[in-house]
């Protein structure tokens, strides 16, 4: 009798620890991730969807570069919420593309101050009139045009701006004491550019832009890239800035061969490859080339 009790009590007691255990793996898995990586004790970077985000938690206060999409935003404000109290003080655009402003509108009434290049308020106000979607931004209320700086708890972040490159209003923001630079998309890690040529985009400048950012940083400065290729990382180095400008190089030159070789700008955008860059792969090789295309053809007599 005892025995026939010991294994009855025994089997609910198994029965019950497998549903508890699967109870706690059904919650732990309808968790959403938190795609947080840090990369000091105060500086990490959020990834979700769109461009990368790199926080800043202060003393005092948060600073947030870039937003993604509005759900993305929200689920950032959400975990920086809980890991501090402190007020956002400052969000911070690289550039106007929606998969890095479109998050702004989960900022509003939480931060005290956008903060972007003047050509980026320009690009963004351009392209929510274009698209009807006014009610949905919330603009940059500080602009600038060369540099920007605002001392942070321990950081002094600089914002600079080289030149046109992915667009004509991209922003390195430079966290002097961490010594990390958000490059926004004027960093693809081994994936294929967007090249916004309706935004002033300007591949030949792109190759300057990089250049002066290696020769202004050092080679102990983490970059953080806007976008990666599949199995490449968003934290960069310089290498990694010159490889890229490698890239784009090649890629004109490339282009500006078939254009002297007389083919026609849809059998150039049947190539796969770029000759030199291997690593450059997958989708979107014709948003270079094409880019490559109108900027080399627009300066022919």
């Amino acid at each position: 009798m005892q025995r026939r009790n010991f294994i009855r009590n025994t089997g609910l007691t198994i029965a019950g620890v497998a549903l508890m255990n699967r109870q706690l793996a059904a919650a732990f898995f309808a968790q959403p991730e938190v795609n947080i990586k840090m990369l000091t004790d105060n500086i990490g970077v959020f990834t979700e969807k769109g461009g990368t985000i790199l926080f800043y938690i202060a003393k005092k206060d948060i600073v947030v570069v870039d937003a993604q999409f509005p759900d993305s935003a929200q689920h950032l404000i959400d975990e920086l919420k809980k890991r501090s109290t402190n007020p956002f003080k400052y969000l911070i655009n690289t550039h106007h593309h929606g998969d890095h402003t479109s998050g702004n509108i989960a900022f509003k009434g939480l931060v005290e101050h956008v903060v972007a290049h003047a050509n980026s308020l320009t690009n963004q106000k351009n392209v929510a009139i274009k698209s009807k979607s006014e009610d949905k931004q919330l603009y940059p209320d500080i602009t600038y045009t060369d540099t920007w700086s605002e001392k942070v708890g321990k950081e002094k972040i600089t914002m600079h701006y080289f030149g046109a490159g992915h667009t004509n209003g991209d922003s390195l923001v430079h966290f002097e004491h961490a010594n990390i630079v958000h490059m926004g998309d004027l960093v693809f890690n081994r994936r294929h550019p967007f090249v916004d040529k309706s935004a002033g985009a300007d591949m030949g400048s792109w190759i300057k832009v990089l250049d002066k950012a290696i020769s202004t940083f050092d080679s102990k400065t983490q970059f953080v890239c806007g976008h990666s290729g599949e199995g490449y990382d968003i934290v960069t180095n310089s290498s990694d800035l010159k490889a890229f400008g490698d890239y784009l190089g090649n890629v004109l030159k490339f282009v500006e061969a078939e254009i002297k070789a007389g083919k026609s700008r849809e059998d150039i955008l049947k190539n796969k490859t770029i000759p030199g860059t291997e690593e450059w792969k997958g989708d979107g090789i014709n948003r270079p080339l094409e880019a490559a295309y109108t900027e080399i053809t627009s300066k022919i007599p």
